[in-house]
């Protein structure tokens, strides 16, 4: 048994003492995006300081909770705040979560972000489906020694976000009245926001939102085999020519304000699942 399986199995060992839940689906919540949990009907709540080998989160907004529970009467567990490289945190430990998630039994994973739009069609408030990414981080979750009980040395991209869900999330979308975009994510280390130089070069390489997070997960997830739904909500606007200044705080009060669409939407998704 390697090292990472190791650690899994005992983050596994507390878990499973504090609940027999098997999710069918995981949910990483991001920034300003936790409260999509007051629609989860919780079982069980599990701090993220009580399990080992999981980092803490440091971010404003980010509760650090993982919690089970029945969303539209399906099994689910929820990270109600992830990790980032910025925070000081390995690639390997930003997604352990992840792996254990699907050593739970999560073969589906939904991962939300807050992000920068840099497509001028696009505005603040807006929900973007992911439909491919571009991964400027410095490091890959995959470097090092493979262990192929989790995965191949050499995982196959081409399909990183499902098509069919992005179809069925577009459906709900059109059913629901609630205008969606969809778009190419771009993940950069932060945790400075971009310059306008960088906004210009990001829109050029193919890039309809960018943000600090997410790229790390999805990778692993398929790296396990687990199929993804990708989502951010733009809340503010990169257009090198009109930018406005940007914090964190901003950031938040966007999210929060989009977020009933956001838990609207992954609600009546996971239920036609």
């Amino acid at each position: 048994m390697t090292q990472p399986v190791k650690q899994i199995e005992n983050t596994l060992k507390i878990i499973k003492m504090k609940t027999d839940m098997v999710p069918k689906i995981g949910i990483i919540l991001g920034t300003g995006l936790g409260r999509l949990v007051n629609n989860i009907n919780i079982s069980n709540s599990i701090s993220y300081k009580d399990l080992p080998h999981f980092p803490l989160s440091t971010v404003e907004s980010h509760e650090g909770r993982l919690i089970f529970g029945k969303l539209s009467g399906k099994s689910v567990v929820c990270m109600q705040g992830r990790f980032h490289h910025y925070e000081g945190y390995g690639m390997k430990e930003v997604t352990f979560p992840v792996r254990v998630l699907k050593k739970l039994g999560a073969n589906i994973l939904i991962v939300s972000n807050a992000a920068g739009g840099l497509n001028p069609l696009f505005e603040r408030g807006d929900v973007m489906l992911i439909t491919d990414h571009i991964n400027m981080l410095p490091e890959n979750p995959l470097r090092g020694a493979n262990d192929e009980s989790l995965g191949p040395r050499f995982p196959d991209m081409i399909e990183v976000y499902k098509r069919d869900y992005i179809k069925l999330f577009e459906k709900i979308a059109l059913e629901e009245k609630i205008p969606i975009k969809k778009g190419v994510y771009v993940s950069l280390p932060g945790p400075c926001f971009e310059t306008p130089a960088e906004y210009r070069m990001l829109r050029i390489i193919g890039a309809d939102a960018v943000g600090m997070s997410t790229v790390p997960e999805v990778i692993v997830a398929r790296h396990m085999g687990m199929e993804v739904l990708g989502i951010s909500i733009i809340t503010d606007m990169g257009l090198p020519d009109i930018l406005e200044p940007v914090s964190h705080e901003i950031v938040i009060k966007a999210a929060e304000e989009a977020e009933p669409k956001l838990a609207k939407l992954v609600t009546a998704f996971v239920k036609a699942l």
